[in-house]
């Protein structure tokens, strides 16, 4: 299947796999998958300044996907100004690469946890061709954007790019600028900006690239459950990864939102139109946010609407046991909400 090259704009673990197994995950050990982590970031550090045109010549033959978006993408330079631009980024972003040294000094637990997550891939879609990880160190206001929002990652035709430059923790001092935090991600969102996020950021650009997300036009409850589809798929690539790493909620306020799913539910049907294609009324519910409006500023998460619509595909399942991942992601949102009869208490 194709993999989809993603647009950028301005603005990536430790393993996650020791965690204790949930009941019914797949033994996938023997499934062979050849993923190989390779360090651009390194190599385009180690370009010669004072003789950048050979040294990006190799660059170019080692990374030939990646090369080119790095530089005019990423860095925006052009063939006249690539010898200036790379010299002038190379030196102001010395510390930052530092930093990233230091964090991945060793990227081995991280490329053992996306061989696994493909073993998965592979065991529910065996048609689907893994791609290399490609790790960049690019400017700390650059960032991609997918189909889903701006994102640390971006997925190429043979490549998943990896922008340690957002995965230092959420303690590095620029992510706590204020131009930063103006301009490039607001808190809520930083404190993910730490290694053991990587792979689930990453592999929700492939749950993404198998299912496009289409339910833009769809009304709210319907594109609750279509988003939710979206994490049920990523739990299936990431069995034993905590579920604060597949939605990027903080254990606190994932404890609330299950602790409160009936009252969640139930202020939701009472106080919305499930129906409704208003677009300030569904971002309300889904999309990035410190929290939801309407619930507690403090505990609740932004994105509940998503975290709803997960919680009915596991309904669903629960009644469909034989269904196959692929059939699940295919069956109408509408006929997912019809037979799970979600009422939670």
């Amino acid at each position: 299947m194709a993999m989809k090259k993603t647009a950028f704009i301005l603005l990536l673990t430790i393993s996650l796999f020791s965690c204790k197994k949930k009941k019914g995950i797949p033994n996938v050990s023997d499934i062979k998958v050849e993923i190989q982590l390779k360090r651009f970031d390194r190599d385009f550090f180690a370009l010669d300044t004072n003789n950048v045109w050979p040294g990006l010549t190799e660059l170019n033959k080692k990374y030939p996907s990646i090369t080119g978006i790095f530089l005019q993408n990423i860095l925006g330079l052009d063939s006249s100004s690539a010898v200036y631009g790379i010299k002038n980024f190379v030196r102001l972003s010395k510390n930052l690469y530092d930093t990233v040294n230091i964090v991945f000094k060793n990227t081995d637990d991280i490329e053992k946890d996306f061989k696994k997550a493909f073993q998965f891939v592979k065991y529910y879609f065996p048609n689907y061709q893994p791609p290399n990880i490609i790790t960049i160190a690019g400017p700390v206001d650059a960032m991609a954007q997918s189909e889903t929002g701006p994102t640390p990652n971006f997925l190429g035709p043979d490549f998943l790019g990896i922008s340690l430059q957002f995965y230092l923790g959420n303690q590095f001092s620029v992510y706590n600028d204020p131009f930063f935090i103006e301009n490039v991600a607001p808190g809520y969102r930083s404190r993910r900006f730490s290694k053991e996020y990587i792979i689930g950021d990453a592999m929700q650009l492939v749950v993404n690239d198998i299912f496009p997300d289409k339910s833009g036009s769809k009304p709210l409850i319907e594109q609750m459950v279509e988003k939710g589809k979206r994490w049920y798929l990523l739990d299936k690539f990431l069995p034993s990864a905590a579920d604060s790493v597949k939605t990027g909620y903080t254990q606190q306020q994932l404890d609330w939102c299950t602790e409160n799913e009936g009252l969640i539910w139930s202020y939701i049907v009472k106080n919305e139109d499930l129906q409704s294609l208003n677009p300030a009324i569904i971002q309300t519910y889904i999309g990035e946010s410190p929290f939801t409006q309407g619930f507690s500023q403090e505990l609740s998460p932004g994105n509940m609407g998503q975290w709803i619509g997960w919680q009915i595909v596991k309904k669903f399942v629960s009644k469909n046991p034989g269904m196959k991942p692929e059939e699940v992601m295919n069956t109408a949102a509408s006929k997912i909400i019809s037979e799970a009869k979600y009422k939670p208490k």
